[in-house]
């Protein structure tokens, strides 16, 4: 899973994922990707974020995957949204990091271009999953019926246990269906973060 560790509906998919893992044999790597970076040149700021806010915890996500791996990442995503010092999603980065296990002194690394590069390497590469048509998340999955890359699903609520389950399964049957563009539902709702901690 590519995600933009500051949108709250990513959040929300992240937290279906890791409910699927639980009731499927599902196996997350988790990568980072940037709305700052998907929006660069746009005349619009769909994100209202005229300072570059965006960047500073999609840098610390790629220096934590980069020098910690995979699994250290889902730690402090996970503790990104939850950590308890502020009670509001990325509000300290360095005590996501502590409770993460990671060096506090990661985040530093959102101020500064240093991981800019990493960035836009593994944003490039989720682009290259679906194309540039897309947002955050982007999801691709290896399995016995095919490879599945797709762009969401995009949900405002937590979905738990075998629901979780059930909307694994229909995804990559609907993903892996050969020709297959693009399903939507209803107009977005309010993500329901705090259900999700």
């Amino acid at each position: 899973m590519w995600f933009d560790p500051s949108c709250p509906y990513t959040w929300l998919t992240s937290r279906w994922l890791v409910e699927a893992a639980a009731v499927r044999p599902v196996d997350l790597d988790w990568r980072v990707m940037s709305l700052a970076v998907l929006n660069e040149g746009r005349d619009d700021d769909p994100e209202g974020d005229p300072e570059g806010y965006l960047w500073v915890p999609a840098r610390v996500c790629a220096a934590v995957r980069e020098h910690h791996g995979s699994a250290a990442l889902g730690r402090f995503y996970t503790a990104l949204w939850t950590t308890p010092e502020t009670g509001e999603p990325l509000g300290d980065l360095a005590a996501a990091l502590a409770a993460a296990g990671l060096p506090r002194d990661l985040a530093e690394t959102g101020l500064s271009q240093e991981a800019d590069h990493l960035v836009r390497a593994s944003h490039a590469e989720a682009l290259r999953q679906v194309g540039d048509h897309v947002g955050t998340p982007v999801i691709a999955a290896e399995g016995p019926g095919g490879r599945a890359a797709f762009f969401g699903p995009v949900i405002s609520e937590p979905v738990r246990g075998e629901a979780a389950g059930h909307l694994w399964d229909g995804v990559l049957l609907v993903a892996r269906t050969p020709g297959f563009h693009e399903l939507k539902g209803r107009p977005h709702a309010e993500p329901r973060t705090a259900d999700a901690r």
